[in-house]
């Protein structure tokens, strides 16, 4: 035993050391084998955080920044707020093992840095959401603030985010002397830092204190945690701080793989212990016998890229995963973004479906959704090649921005394409019904044969009201797409499943004949729609009531509406899919109640006479309540004296605020005017003509 603890120490001091090593010359590294990124690099070392520029999420570096609150001076800390608020349902952990994913991809802030979205269609993203329960950003940094993306993805699907609080190497160690000086200095970093989780909106810290310790200042360190805790949990219900497996209360710089009596104070003074990866096979077991009835609170840590964890990561992950859940502890997945940074083929999507489909099939799945009405999914993961609005093409543009992420869907791995299957996949080149992505179903389907695909497993409760239900289809010959539901209900301790389908338009009587003996009910499209703008795009609406019902699965039916068609081929698009539990739209406030205005204008021209603007706009309800819209689009359209252009997409706002960027202005304009579109949950939109705006008439330079 203490030969494989040696072992364990020395292997961890070692590629400490590199990485100390590597950490001098971080900046030629990353430029050499990192992915691609944004056409910009992260924030030069020139970086002004108080003066306008185009918004970014950065991290704080100092002690002398933290204690003096500086973040919250600077231009970004508007732009850097979520969006999206954790649901009270999501506010605590369930009582089972749990899944926290820790991302740690060359630095941080890369393409996820660009709050109002980046150039790179290829940027990484997560969209397996619903198999984890926690997501921490991380960096080297001395505290890692998760950019909004992250935290707004990730709170849509119930999964809280942690910032992290790191000390590392020699310069670490002065730090952690200076913040654990005496008692109340180490509680007003404390209160710093949960004040920092509450303004921007995320859950809570991992606390890593990597560095060797005079041992009394352990006691100064453990009051630290404890005040954390508590402060965060005040301010946030449900807010969590976990403690990394690193320094002991002896005040070494020991990793224990364990939970055990010289980490175990710690453990106590929070929400629980994010272990190092080198344990063995017995740890997971022994740690729960340690935590009691706080075993859920052991997360057990796997570093994918295999270093130095059990079972060796990357595509045998699931090893480890296999011997936590036999033990019944939690999972700490380290870097899963080693799918992408190191290309593993034949390409990311496919690799990365690949990846998790090893995490549910080992873990299951942790989230259920959808939750609560409304209800709405165009299945944008993020980023993409185009961009579009109710059927209509706004953008050619590459793009990438993690809060434009809708609910993603529970689309299981197929493997490879079989002869005579159904391929169902995320497509980003084909024109979407709404943002950038839709899932396509190809492939070959015979005579009265169909197919089903997992969409969603949710857990609404449908009451005696009805759920009205809107998707969008697009096809090709006789290929159509229904929506098979899973409704259970349970009466005197007895469950009872029912199985509707949301059936395609088309010939009811021959559709009842086909599906009536295979679902407890067939329900035809009460409205049909073709979009005037985009006519290849279906809208099918439908109602139903289920009382006293849950609905739990939500599935895509592909089958032909002509069984006789001589072609076999299959190939059908889905748009979206909206759950109401009305058929009203959704009523917008028009442009009059609005207050728009700019700060920071400023006009430049070259050397060739053209301009550009860059602008901060911001806007709010004349009546002071607070809006209750999810993101607005940004438009702008050129006006001379004599006609107006069209309007053109701008980007994304996540909050009542844009700042637009060196903007080109053509020649001749004499004036620009920003539309602010907003947009509403529910998958609603205000028209462009209704919406708030704001003209700026162009200087003469």
């Amino acid at each position: 035993m203490l030969n494989l603890l040696l072992r364990t120490y020395i292997d961890r001091q070692a590629l400490t050391s590199i990485r100390n090593f590597y950490t001098s010359i971080t900046h030629p590294i990353i430029s050499l084998f990192s992915p691609k990124m944004s056409t910009d690099d992260a924030p030069q070392p020139d970086f002004d955080p108080y003066k306008p520029s185009t918004p970014v999420s950065y991290p704080i570096k100092t002690l002398e920044e933290l204690n003096q609150r500086s973040y919250f001076n600077s231009f970004h800390f508007q732009f850097n707020k979520a969006s999206v608020p954790l649901s009270h349902s999501d506010a605590s952990l369930p009582n089972r093992r749990r899944m926290m994913v820790c991302h740690d991809m060359a630095g941080g802030y890369n393409d996820d840095k660009w709050i109002q979205g980046g150039s790179n269609a290829d940027a990484y993203a997560i969209w397996h959401w619903y198999l984890m329960d926690v997501f921490i950003y991380f960096s080297h940094n001395l505290v890692t603030l998760p950019p909004p993306c992250w935290v707004n993805a990730a709170h849509k699907h119930g999964v809280k985010v942690l910032g992290t609080f790191i000390v590392e190497w020699d310069a670490g160690r002065v730090i952690a002397e200076q913040f654990l000086a005496t008692t109340a200095v180490a509680k007003m970093y404390a209160e710093r830092l949960s004040e920092l989780a509450v303004a921007i909106g995320f859950d809570g810290w991992l606390i890593n204190m990597e560095v060797s310790l005079n041992v009394e200042k352990i006691p100064i360190l453990k009051e630290f945690v404890s005040h954390l805790t508590q402060v965060m949990h005040s301010s946030v219900p449900g807010s969590l701080v976990i403690w990394y497996d690193s320094v002991t209360i002896e005040g070494q710089l020991y990793w224990q793989n364990q939970l055990n009596d010289s980490n175990k104070p710690f453990f106590d003074a929070c929400d629980g212990i994010f272990m190092n990866f080198s344990w063995q096979e017995n740890y997971p077991s022994l740690s729960a016998a340690v935590a009691g009835n706080r075993k859920f609170d052991v997360y057990m840590g796997i570093d994918v890229f295999g270093r130095g964890t059990y079972g060796d990561g990357k595509w045998t992950t699931n090893v480890a995963l296999d011997v936590l859940k036999k033990a019944d502890v939690s999972a700490a997945m380290f870097a899963p973004g080693w799918v992408y940074e190191t290309k593993q083929p034949p390409d990311f999507q496919t690799a990365q479906n690949r990846w998790w489909n090893l995490v549910e099939k080992s873990w299951g799945i942790s989230q259920s959704y959808p939750k609560v009405l409304p209800f709405y999914s165009n299945f944008d993961q993020g980023h993409g090649y185009h961009l579009s609005v109710d059927g209509n093409l706004v953008s050619d543009a590459p793009w990438n921005n993690l809060s434009n992420q809708s609910f993603q869907p529970y689309l299981e791995f197929s493997g490879d394409a079989a002869t005579g299957t159904i391929q169902a996949f995320i497509d980003f080149k084909q024109a979407s019904y709404s943002g950038g992505g839709n899932i396509t179903f190809k492939g070959v389907l015979e005579g009265d044969a169909y197919f089903t695909k997992r969409i969603f497993q949710g857990e609404i409760h449908s009451g005696n009201s009805p759920l009205h239900f809107k998707f969008s289809v697009k096809a090709e010959g006789s290929s159509v797409i229904g929506l098979f539901l899973e409704f259970s209900n349970t009466n005197d301790d007895v469950e009872k499943k029912t199985s509707i389908l949301l059936a395609s338009w088309g010939d009811t009587l021959l559709t009842m004949e086909r599906f009536s003996c295979k679902f407890s009910t067939v329900i035809m499209p009460h409205h049909v729609k073709e979009l005037e703008t985009s006519p290849e795009w279906i809208i099918q609406e439908s109602n139903i009531t289920m009382k006293e019902s849950t609905l739990t699965g939500i599935h895509a039916l592909c089958y032909k509406s002509d069984p006789k068609s001589a072609s076999s081929d299959y190939y059908a698009v889905l748009g979206h899919i909206s759950i109401q539990s009305s058929a009203n739209n959704m009523v917008f406030p028009p442009a009059s109640e609005w207050h728009v205005e700019s700060q920071n204008p400023n006009w430049r021209s070259d050397s060739q006479g053209n301009k550009n603007l860059s602008v901060k706009i911001l806007w709010k309800l004349n009546n002071g309540v607070a809006s209750v819209f999810s993101k607005y689009n940004i438009y702008v359209k050129y006006e001379t004296n004599e006609s107006a252009q069209a309007s053109k997409y701008v980007g994304l706002a996540i909050v009542q605020a844009y700042y637009v960027s060196e903007l080109l202005i053509p020649a001749g304009v004499s004036s620009v005017k920003f539309i602010i579109q907003a947009c509403g949950i529910n998958g609603d939109f205000q028209e462009l003509v209704d919406s708030p705006s704001l003209r700026l008439h162009v200087e003469n330079l």
